[in-house]
């Protein structure tokens, strides 16, 4: 299924994003939403901290947040592939607002379990990863083809500044009242909600075949991402990469208050960090179109190896963000170029299962990394942990070189080209056999 084909066709591909209604309406919503879950990340172990002053237990809850992406991709990913998407997404963020909500309740009547807590975490990270799985196999639906870039460049941009934002808010509204926080996530997924009832698009094709077995499902999206092979060199050049990147925020903390950094100071590196972030997604669509994907593809593992290499000779805080904001620009450019082959080569049926897949692989060893990244810079120091992460990346940036699909890599709109005139030529062969 091309791209094309996914994308939209029946509006006007000449509108601009911006007037794209539909869009505007999901993207706004998810704007809210999301800023309240990253709330939720920082407030779950700071009320558990201030109601039981245990690291233990807020460790506890942590975890139960973060688990559900583990667990739940690749079956989220078949049954988002076979239910419809948009009530997916409707019943996730009414799930959620009444979970959180009772963590409301339960604080103005005293104080929540632990067991309360944990539960409420989970089936608030559960409900996460099917919204955002059911969300990217919709976005084709809601926008065109031309529009499919810049629509996931501001999916990028989005994600940055909420990170960027929800941190520093969660910690402000939870000054204000345990509660605060709390409230305002539970309506921000009330306001998704609503903005999800307004839209008018479909966001699946119609299915042609009737659902079969879930596990059978669940491997048909595995076998055909291993099947491509690009994609699949992809996935695993990234969960690679990420055994680096996803060791590089404790790494980069330890170094810092070596360096004398206060906690605020860290807290603004940070912030310029998700800043530029934020940049290089609203720079990934003019980037796009006038960079080739394989200089971006293998330009940016250099950079990243370069960086943390550097990294470990800087003497203090000013210089580590004056290197680091430059290359966190690359990060969304990379993520949307990505992003695109995968709407262009995976039907629609599967995208889901596909998308689930790729998480699953490409982001399931980011706790070893922090894991391991705690174990070096306590055993070896934090200089020796920018070394083997800088050498990490550079085994990465070697294994795009060395793989033809990747350091061949075609440009996204060559790639959508090729596989329409693929389409189209099936089509054509196919339709005297449909005649007769």
């Amino acid at each position: 299924m091309s791209l094309g084909r996914t994308a939209g066709a029946a509006r006007n591909p000449a509108q601009p994003l911006r007037h794209n209604r539909d869009f505007l309406l999901l993207w706004s919503g998810q704007v809210v939403s999301t800023v309240g879950t990253k709330i939720s990340g920082l407030v779950y172990p700071l009320v558990t901290l201030a109601l039981t002053g245990s690291p233990t237990k807020a460790g506890l809850v942590g975890f139960a947040f973060t688990l559900p992406g583990l667990i739940w991709y690749l079956l989220a990913g078949a049954l988002v592939d076979r239910w419809n998407r948009k009530l997916v997404m409707m019943i996730a963020d009414g799930v959620r607002a009444i979970a959180v909500g009772s963590i409301v309740f339960a604080l103005l009547a005293g104080q929540p379990a632990l067991w309360q807590l944990m539960l409420v975490a989970f089936i608030e990270g559960s409900g996460g990863v099917f919204f955002q799985l059911a969300e990217a196999a919709a976005l084709p639906h809601v926008v065109t083809a031309e529009q499919l870039p810049a629509a996931v460049a501001q999916n990028q941009a989005r994600e940055h500044g909420a990170s960027l934002a929800g941190q520093p808010l969660g910690g402000l509204l939870f000054q204000l009242g345990h509660v605060v926080p709390f409230l305002t996530n539970a309506v921000s997924y009330l306001a998704s909600l609503g903005s999800l009832m307004l839209i008018r698009p479909q966001f699946q094709q119609p299915r042609d075949r009737p659902p079969r077995r879930l596990f059978t499902e669940m491997g048909e999206g595995i076998a055909w991402l291993w099947r491509q092979h690009l994609l699949r060199s992809l996935v695993a050049i990234a969960a690679l990469g990420n055994l680096a990147i996803g060791a590089l925020p404790l790494i980069l903390i330890v170094r810092m208050q070596q360096l004398g950094a206060p906690s605020v100071v860290i807290g603004l590196l940070f912030g310029l960090i998700g800043g530029g972030a934020v940049i290089g997604a609203v720079l990934a669509p003019w980037l796009q179109r006038r960079v080739p994907a394989r200089v971006i593809l293998i330009g940016s593992l250099w950079a990243w190896t370069a960086l943390l290499g550097t990294l470990a000779t800087l003497p203090n805080v000013v210089a580590m963000g004056l290197v680091m904001v430059p290359v966190t620009l690359l990060a969304p450019v990379l993520n949307v170029i990505v992003a695109g082959y995968r709407y262009a080569l995976v039907p629609d049926r599967l995208l889901g299962r596909v998308t689930s897949v790729h998480r699953l692989i490409s982001l399931g060893l980011s706790p070893v990394a922090v894991l391991g990244a705690g174990l070096v810079v306590s055993h070896l120091g934090s200089i020796p942990a920018f070394v083997i992460a800088a050498a990490v990346m550079a085994l990465t940036a070697l294994c795009a070189v060395a793989i033809p699909v990747v350091r061949r890599a075609p440009n996204v709109d060559t790639l959508i080209t090729r596989t329409n005139e693929l389409d189209q030529h099936a089509s054509s062969s196919a339709s005297p056999a449909t005649q007769t």
